[in-house]
């Protein structure tokens, strides 16, 4: 707890930490190469609403591994992400679950990417912890919980494509070749989680990584626009409505807000992904300096309450994971951070209008 508060004061602390990660992260790499070879049936996990970095992080990792391993999500990825070598062979959990669950109930090796709490991917999660295999855990979040018997955790890096990378090509695996499918993969989680490379990306390691991905084949510029120029007309006509009609500054305090209700998302027949970058588009204002986004999930049968997922964006020095952490039951970057709750819409705004003047900066 104490690091925590630390690098969400000192956000700075990060690219110096995340320098000696860079010689330092390889320690445990032959460890993992070695639970990797003596396991026969592997299941890679990745959180709920697989972004670009959880994506690209279990693909990265099934195409190193190769056909021992299966990719299971606990729900559907966007659309403009069904182009990622290997997104064909991902199963569902939320469509599949007759078949996912003899595979999880079977694996001799778990590798859970870009998560920290088994929660993080639903039903599967209890699932997971009910196999006493071992697992082996890949992320970049804070206070992960203590579930794996290997963790590879760095809240100091840019993403969990990032920590793939450093793995895979270290000595310990005699360095891996970074083929064009795995590259591509890891490409595509560094450029999503630093929004395009606008925030959690001073380090110049990073710059470096994105060089030798680029000789191994990346196409940086088809990838960007296989991710943000595919949108459909009704996901434009939503980013208009929010902007339009939904957007609320509170200049003094250089923040925007926009909420979303499901009715709201009916209208414009949403789809997993719609809204994704949408929480950045407050920070383009002059003067606005912090960005919050609210999305209602409906209630699902059996769930008496709608889930609110929240994510919060800011600007240079003016964290914002405390505030998703204490107030949201989330956390992340000390720029871009992430929570939830369960709940009215309304209820969340309160919580917001009763608690943002303690966590930002004038």
């Amino acid at each position: 707890m104490i690091f925590y508060a630390f690098i969400c004061i000192y956000p700075d602390f990060l690219v110096t930490l995340q320098r000696f990660l860079c010689v330092h992260i390889h320690a445990y790499a032959t460890h993992m190469k070695n639970y990797i070879e003596k396991a026969n049936h592997i299941v890679i996990f990745t959180h709920v609403a697989p972004d670009g970095d959880a994506m690209g992080s279990s693909l990265a990792l099934k195409h190193w591994i190769g056909k021992k391993a299966t990719v299971i999500v606990p729900n559907a990825f966007p659309a403009f992400f069904n182009w990622m070598p290997g997104a064909d062979q991902i199963l569902i959990y939320e469509k599949e679950a007759a078949k996912c669950d003899p595979l999880i109930a079977e694996a001799d090796l778990f590798i859970c990417t870009d998560f920290n709490d088994p929660k993080r991917i639903g039903p599967m999660g209890e699932k997971m912890l009910a196999n006493s295999c071992p697992k082996i855990l890949i992320d970049h979040h804070l206070n992960p919980m203590d579930f794996a018997d290997e963790v590879h955790s760095h809240p100091e890096v840019s993403s969990s494509c990032e920590i793939v990378y450093r793995l895979l090509t270290d000595e310990g695996l005699q360095p891996s070749v970074i083929s064009h499918q795995i590259a591509t993969c890891i490409y595509t989680g560094l450029m999503t989680d630093t929004g395009n490379f606008s925030y959690n990306s001073s380090a110049p390691e990073i710059y470096e990584i994105i060089a030798d991905l680029i000789r191994a084949g990346v196409h940086k510029d088809e990838i960007y626009n296989a991710v943000f120029n595919q949108y459909s007309t009704d996901r434009m006509r939503l980013t208009g409505y929010a902007l339009y009609r939904k957007m609320r500054i509170f200049p003094e305090y250089h923040l925007a807000l926009i909420t979303l209700s499901a009715d709201e998302l009916d209208q414009y027949h949403y789809q997993p992904g719609d809204c994704e970058g949408l929480v950045n588009m407050p920070l383009q204002i002059a003067d606005v300096h912090y960005s919050v986004f609210m999305r209602e999930e409906r209630a699902k049968p059996g769930t008496p309450k709608s889930r609110i997922r929240i994510s919060f964006r800011s600007q240079g020095d003016r964290p914002v994971n405390i505030w998703a952490n204490e107030v949201f039951h989330g956390g992340g970057h000390a720029n871009a951070s992430g929570g939830e709750l369960f709940g009215s819409l309304n209820y969340a705004v309160k919580l917001f209008e009763e608690s943002y003047k303690k966590y930002i900066k004038k």
